[in-house]
């Protein structure tokens, strides 16, 4: 990033009025926006399992914003928030990511309780005995869905430089979060409670929260997604349709492992009503102080920089160590195993992806989204097999043959187990007529 990137959007000690202050911070924040490639379609969503082709523009519903800074006597701490009155307990060590201080910058997602948030990091070279050396500080929001996080990305970067060069000068902050601020649900009811303002200005139109939607994440993180884990991605596609316990492990940095989090969620994703699951929430970033509350999790899909975590079989069912993926019982053991089939799906995958990519050059396109493609051919993926269970189970004999097996993508022998875990899983009725022989191969 070239030096001027990383100055301040505005030096408000320049200026008097809050209100002008808000509107030019608004006007630069939007024109950030545009010029990093952004058009209409990271600004609206699709709600999920609607047959519908409503589209409709996501509110911000940032509920909070904050700095959090290394202090070499105390550790981690909240330096500021706005409001005032917001429980950030904890989100000092999300924000800074265990093993942070090896990096120059990251970023991470994480959640706190039914928020999520997102923080930009970075470690600034000082020359200062006190702070040995380096400052180190985190700038972040917390909001009501994860969905919309990533369109703040820049804005962060460029304030957490400004909060390192400039400490303690927070009315860029103040004026993003009053022109972003959105509700909480008042708990109980289906009210929605307003954010005070932190500043005597007008408040924002009133903003009704939605569902949990699906929309477009960073450009490319799909991809890479799928390039990192090869055939495997089906292994993890299997998993995320169990919905079992699944933890991502890597070193620092821990923004892209944020991403597979993400992504793993959308291998499950399906518009198929009725069938009975666990409500299926990525955790993102989690650490030691997460442990209780991963404990009574039945589902769940997060990332950790911590090694500890490893050792603690309890709390996961598939703990994926970079590009190792492992688990810990007999059963989903033999989940491990690519079958024939999982190879014959990462070819079409592959190939159907580049005969997307060649269209859409043809058709002049310059710049390539991939992540409605893959997340396309998932949920179709998803749609076709818990379809044929869910006519086999209504049938007169509710056999399920290896033809069905194969119509599914599935292997006759190699998914054997995959699929009776699947239906028991789901609670549906079929009675499953596959040979399983003593010496598969």
């Amino acid at each position: 990033m070239a030096e001027h990137d990383k100055s301040p959007l505005l030096k408000f000690d320049q200026l008097d009025d809050y209100e002008t202050q808000r509107q030019q911070i608004r006007h630069l924040y939007d024109n950030n926006e545009r010029s990093s490639g952004g058009d209409a379609s990271n600004d609206v969503i699709t709600i999920s399992g609607s047959t519908s082709a409503s589209v409709l523009v996501e509110p911000d519903n940032v509920v909070a914003i904050f700095v959090v800074a290394f202090d070499t006597r105390t550790g981690n701490l909240v330096e500021w928030c706005s409001p005032e009155e917001t429980d950030l307990d904890g989100v000092e060590f999300k924000a800074m990511a265990s093993g942070s201080h090896t990096l120059d910058k990251d970023f991470v997602y994480f959640r706190k309780e039914n928020l999520y948030g997102l923080a930009c990091f970075e470690n600034m070279k000082v020359e200062s005995e006190i702070e040995r050396g380096a400052r180190m500080k985190s700038v972040g929001i917390l909001s009501t869905s994860y969905t919309s996080l990533y369109k703040h990305m820049q804005f962060l970067e460029t304030q957490v430089r400004h909060q390192l060069e400039v400490p303690g000068i927070y009315t860029q902050l103040i004026a993003f979060y009053d022109d972003k601020k959105g509700m909480l649900p008042v708990s109980g009811s289906s009210e929605m409670l307003k954010i005070p303002s932190p500043a005597s200005t007008p408040s924002t139109p009133s903003k009704e929260l939605l569902p949990e939607m699906k929309i477009t994440h960073p450009a490319g993180c799909f991809s890479q997604f799928i390039k990192f884990f090869g055939e495997q991605i089906y292994t993890l596609w299997k998993f995320a349709l169990l919905q079992k316990r699944i933890l991502f492990f890597s070193p620092p940095p821990i923004g892209v492992v944020c991403y597979r989090v993400y992504c793993a969620c959308c291998l499950g994703n399906h518009n198929i009503q009725g069938l009975t699951r666990h409500d299926f929430r990525p955790h993102f970033y989690v650490n030691v102080a997460d442990i209780e509350a991963l404990e009574n999790e039945v589902t769940y899909i997060a990332c950790t920089t911590e090694k500890i975590f490893e050792s603690k079989t309890h709390l996961y069912d598939v703990y994926i160590d970079n590009q190792m993926v492992r688990a810990h019982t007999p059963a989903l053991k033999d989940l491990l195993k690519i079958s024939d089939a999982d190879r014959e799906k990462y070819a079409k995958l592959n190939n159907q992806r580049s005969s997307y990519v060649f269209s859409l050059q043809e058709a002049g396109e310059q710049v390539i989204d991939e992540e409605e493609f893959f997340s396309n051919f998932f949920t179709e993926l998803n749609d076709r097999l818990f379809q044929t269970l869910l006519d086999i189970s209504c049938s007169q004999d509710r056999q399920l043959t290896s033809d069905h097996m194969k119509s599914m993508g599935l292997d006759p022998v190699g998914d054997r187990t995959f699929l009776m875990e699947l239906v028991e899983h789901y609670g549906i009725d079929v009675v499953l007529m596959v040979d399983n022989p003593c010496c598969p191969k």
